[in-house]
């Protein structure tokens, strides 16, 4: 739907309110009342125009510094809310190693480096992320029916209307207690679908300190890239 200038992707499903969000790419979308028209939705737009354009502003300054990383020996990459430095080696061996606080990547497989990055971030965050799921699940009493660890466009994390949970690979670039709160904040949408009152309570209960690992994301998502 076009409001103004900006283009704004509408979700329709059984809820009773909008939730306007601004994706990671800095497009805009809106979780709606599948039953609202377009003229009662462009209502709750314009009542909301003021907020709308913060937030995008808000986008511009935190992506003003987004880092474009190169594949070259000295250049940085996160992993787990640190900076390490990327070496090219004359060793052979696949993938991406982590050793003596550097990565380190066979000469001869340079060309592949964003893909064995990929693969690398994949296979830690995996091996992460079964003890805190399984911390968080016992304590909330719930159970996730599959659990992924994949490409998520513009979202850190989603959780099905089948209970499966599912991870963005860069999220293994978060530190531990961040990655903590992004699986905490999935495990409780197994009882509350969406942003309610009770959903934000039953979180602040396992995650109290939600609000801060929000900001970091917030602050660090654009340089969250590869």
């Amino acid at each position: 739907m076009k409001f103004g200038e900006i283009d704004i992707k509408l979700i329709r499903s059984k809820r009773k309110t909008i939730s306007i969000f601004i994706e990671r790419d800095g497009s805009v979308s809106a979780r709606i009342p599948e039953k609202l028209s377009d003229d009662e939705v462009k209502e709750v737009f314009k009542a909301k125009e003021y907020q709308i354009h913060k937030n995008l502003a808000e986008w511009a300054q935190m992506n003003a510094s987004k880092i474009t990383r190169d594949y070259v020996s000295g250049q940085s990459f996160l992993y787990l809310g640190r900076n390490y430095r990327l070496k090219y080696v004359e060793e052979n061996f696949k993938g991406v190693k982590l050793r003596n606080g550097k990565f380190l990547i066979s000469k001869s497989l340079q060309k592949k480096s964003k893909e064995l990055f990929i693969s690398f971030y994949k296979e830690k965050l995996l091996e992460k992320l079964i003890p805190i799921i399984n911390k968080y699940q016992d304590q909330l009493g719930v159970k996730a029916s599959d659990i992924k660890v994949m490409e998520l466009q513009n979202r850190w994390a989603s959780c099905t209307n089948s209970g499966n949970v599912n991870f963005h690979w860069k999220c293994a670039m978060a530190p531990i207690d961040t990655l903590h709160y992004i699986v905490a904040h999935e495990l409780v949408h197994l009882i509350h679908l969406n942003h309610t009152p009770e959903f934000w309570n039953d979180l602040d209960k396992i995650s109290p300190n939600y609000d801060k690992h929000i900001q970091w994301l917030k602050l660090n998502g654009a340089g969250m890239e590869l």
